[in-house]
């Protein structure tokens, strides 16, 4: 049922992207072709931000929209002080700015690697 050449380290973790390797070449083999393989979101704060919880009832403001096209040193202080407003900081801060972004400005932050935001 299963090909004897997959390798399985002897740690037993086997990553995300080998497993796409491994699905790929299997429909490769039987139907002659290539899977487009699409990259897999990651959050680009560090752990210690994911690992922060909204407190209890929390709703978040009405951000203003980045798209790109505005003056970023404008939107981050719109986006501070909103933050402020509310009562967060810090890294609850950071784990909502993604909801002031879209378009091409929302395209950059999801291209961010992963661990690259720490404040």
């Amino acid at each position: 049922m299963f090909n004897k050449g997959i390798h399985i380290p002897t740690d037993g973790f086997v990553s995300i992207e080998h497993v796409k390797n491994i699905v790929n070449e299997a429909i490769a083999n039987a139907y002659g072709t290539q899977v487009q393989v699409f990259k897999s979101y990651v959050k680009p704060y560090a752990k210690r931000i994911k690992q922060l919880k909204m407190p209890e009832n929390y709703q978040p403001p009405k951000f203003q929209q980045l798209n790109g096209h505005g003056d970023p040193q404008q939107h981050i202080a719109h986006f501070v002080e909103t933050c402020n407003k509310v009562g967060t900081d810090g890294g609850l801060s950071v784990k909502q700015f993604v909801m002031s972004l879209k378009d091409t400005a929302f395209d950059r932050y999801i291209d961010l690697q992963a661990n690259s935001i720490d404040s």
